[in-house]
């Protein structure tokens, strides 16, 4: 497996990574634990050393499975995880105030079964606080060893500016896929000239890039994608060309979707490391593959123009989580 550096942090990470969520929480009942500590192992082995876990996933119960499956192997790992979103009463709650996040911080490190966390995200931004406070208080948390460096989720420009003035970002986290390419407008040039990571989450477009899924699939009320717009039918339906380029270019380099989708992200610049997530091996091993996938500068051209074509049916969010966005 290729690595990569996260910005100018010098935390080298696989080039691609795990997001394990989707074990334990997002997209339908959980896993079984053995199971997914078997993936995990998997994964490892596979070259795959970056590992992206959250407080609020479950809640508590991916942390507690990724320190499981990690324990004894920590040297071997980079383990990101994040704070700021608690679960009351079975809703969620944004609160980034410091004691909290020092809290939280607390809790990851038991369940995670470590000293110290590679790379801490504030998960969303929370409007009651300062994001000049929370990056103090990073600030301290690497003072004092116990993470390596920190990042935000879902922030624009401003926030990330800001952020970075106080204590310098290692990475920022946000959906980038060739079904949501927002990020391009302002947030990668910025994080280029400032040498911060980039770590896209949903690279396949919370799966549909695989080819897999089709117009007229549904979901439980335990997945995520039944309350996303883009995934209700007239718009699986009308994206369905999006998945009809990339199976074009997945049949000239003998590759899945999946992969040329993947490949895609990748070749977008080399301080971006995406957490495809998966719970069956032999996606894992599909997504693993992308990292040898070449798309040459031609092609990657032709394919931006067939996308800046081809406008995304379907809001990536529901309005109430993307109020959570921040600018």
């Amino acid at each position: 497996m290729k690595t990569r550096r996260l910005g100018k942090s010098g935390i080298a990470v696989s080039a691609i990574g795990l997001g394990c969520m989707g074990m334990s929480h997002g997209y339908g009942p959980a896993r079984p634990i053995e199971a997914m500590k078997a993936l995990i192992h998997e994964a490892l082995d596979q070259g795959v050393t970056f590992f992206d876990t959250a407080e609020c996933y479950g809640p508590y119960a991916n942390e507690s499975l990724v320190g499981e499956a990690l324990e004894g192997l920590r040297k071997q790992t980079v383990i990101a995880t994040k704070c700021g979103i608690e679960i009351v009463d079975g809703k969620q709650r944004l609160d980034a105030r410091p004691k909290t996040i020092r809290r939280a911080l607390e809790g990851s490190l038991k369940r995670l079964k470590t000293d110290y966390v590679d790379l801490y995200y504030l998960h969303r931004v929370d409007p009651k606080v300062p994001v000049e406070e929370v990056a103090g208080v990073m600030a301290e948390f690497i003072r004092e060893g116990k993470i390596r460096g920190w990042g935000l989720s879902e922030a624009g420009v401003k926030t990330i500016a800001r952020a970075h003035a106080v204590c310098p970002l290692t990475a920022v986290q946000s959906e980038y896929s060739m079904m949501w390419r927002e990020p391009e407008t302002s947030v990668l040039p910025l994080l280029k000239a400032e040498g911060i990571g980039f770590v896209p989450f949903s690279p396949l477009g919370k799966g549909f890039l695989s080819g897999t899924i089709h117009a007229d699939a549904s979901y439980g009320a335990d997945d995520f994608r039944s309350i996303v717009p883009r995934f209700q039918p007239e718009n699986l339906k009308a994206n369905e060309r999006v998945v009809d380029l990339v199976r074009q270019t997945a049949q000239v380099h003998g590759a899945t979707p999946a992969q040329i989708a993947l490949a895609w992200v990748l070749a977008q610049g080399d301080f971006i490391a995406p957490i495809p997530g998966t719970t069956k091996s032999a996606r894992l091993r599909e997504n693993i593959g992308a990292a040898d996938v070449v798309l040459s500068p031609e092609e990657l051209a032709v394919l931006r123009s067939a996308l800046d074509a081809m406008p995304i049916a379907g809001d990536r969010y529901p309005p109430e989580l993307a109020k959570r966005v921040a600018d």
